[in-house]
């Protein structure tokens, strides 16, 4: 029979000092009544911990606040120094890069243009980012984002073609850069980080199973499962481009990544075609769904046809929705990417409708709140709670 561990002295420290710095990191500065208050402990202690903090480089005075007459108070706040962290988002054709201090507050931002480059120099331009970025010496942890999946049992990138990651397919990728920068390296699908920003500050937040589903020029899933993002035993959890799907060619034909399956019936390159075939003109997916709502929300000929061409784009989305929703059940599905979001409203009801048509489960369909780059937010996400659970557990003493 298991014992109960004895609260010792270094532990006890550990665990008020994380609840002071979790304090001051949601509240922002504090006096010290007020984190005795939110922590339950003593003056005496609070002033030790505080002390201790202090001289761990993790807090710092923030000035006095004026109280009664006569009474003032010393002003403590996190220490935004006490680290640094980076956030990637790789494509073919750029690489952007934010940094952010303990708190979270963006230091600085770049994009790093990468045409053509396809070999022997990824550490170079990551550090080339980071640079445009100002990341500090020092940097504590920095989370990619990649159009592929990396493999944990081979450490290689997989779902993803040298054209569409050039220069990155190399043996043991994150330790390569890890060495190559000096920082902790973790590389991360780029649809994952947007799911992981979307349960962080999305529709997707306080949802514990959700379908995220991003279309663009191509297509990406990620599945958040019992409020875990579900990664898979090769990374490639949510790769639903290369899913077969009724109606598209398949691997047999095509080739592995040849162009098939989900991609085939519904990506950038078949939205187009099939909005033209409606008459709806343009030459990215983006435009031509855009086209297609302001063309649709008008009337006559043109206007309908523009409608059928939204509802036949709607039934091939929801044709591989309605596979991953039939195996998961999620509780809501998320749309976003430039197609998605082009499409507004007026796709997503009948993306939703096509989809409860199909199905037993009918999870309410979505899109996404998160402004901005959502890939950046959620490895930004990811590279502070890494970092803060290891800075904040740094005043354990022996």
């Amino acid at each position: 029979m298991n014992q109960p561990v004895p609260g010792t002295p270094s532990l006890l420290r550990a665990i008020n000092d994380r609840a002071a710095l979790q304090a001051l990191l949601e509240r922002g500065p504090l006096t010290r009544p007020e984190i005795g208050t939110l922590t339950g402990l003593s003056k005496p202690t609070a002033s030790q911990l505080l002390a201790r903090l202090q001289e761990a480089g993790l807090v710092v005075l923030d000035g006095i606040r004026e109280g009664l007459p006569g009474r003032t108070a010393e002003v403590y706040r996190l220490n935004p120094a006490a680290a640094y962290v980076a956030a990637l988002d790789v494509t073919p054709t750029h690489i952007d890069a934010r940094v952010a201090d303990i708190t979270g507050a963006v230091v600085g931002e770049h994009r790093l243009p990468t045409p053509g480059r396809s070999s022997g120099d990824v550490v170079g331009r990551v550090r080339a980012a980071l640079d445009g970025a100002g990341a500090p010496p020092g940097l504590r942890h920095a989370v990619i984002g990649v159009q592929a999946a990396l493999d944990p049992r081979t450490g290689r990138l997989g779902y993803a073609t040298a054209k569409d990651m050039p220069g990155w397919h190399i043996p043991d990728l994150v330790r390569t850069l890890a060495d190559g920068l000096g920082v902790r390296i973790a590389i991360e699908n780029n649809v994952n980080l947007v799911a992981q920003a979307e349960q962080a500050h999305g529709v997707g937040r306080g949802h514990r199973d959700f379908v995220l589903l991003w279309a663009d020029e191509g297509l990406g899933s990620a599945l958040v499962l019992g409020g875990r993002l579900h990664r898979g035993a090769t990374g490639g959890a949510g790769e639903v481009g290369y899913m077969p799907t009724p109606g598209a060619p398949t691997a047999r034909e095509a080739g592995r990544y040849g162009h098939h399956g989900y991609q085939a019936l519904t990506g950038g390159t078949a939205v187009v075609k099939i909005l033209r075939s409606y008459g709806v003109r343009a030459t990215t997916p983006v435009q031509a769904v855009c086209n297609a709502v302001e063309t649709a929300a008008g009337t006559g000929r043109r206007a309908d046809d523009a409608r059928a061409g939204l509802r036949d784009v709607a039934g091939r989305l929801a044709v591989g929705l309605a596979a991953i929703t039939s195996v998961v059940d999620p509780g809501i599905i998320v749309l976003t990417g430039g197609t998605l979001l082009a499409g507004g409203d007026t796709l997503r009801e009948l993306v939703e409708h096509e989809l409860h048509a199909l199905t037993i489960p009918r999870p309410p369909v979505l899109l996404s709140t998160v402004e901005g780059n959502p890939v950046l937010a959620g490895a930004l996400d990811l590279a502070l709670a890494t970092t803060r659970e290891e800075v904040f557990g740094s005043t354990v003493l022996s």
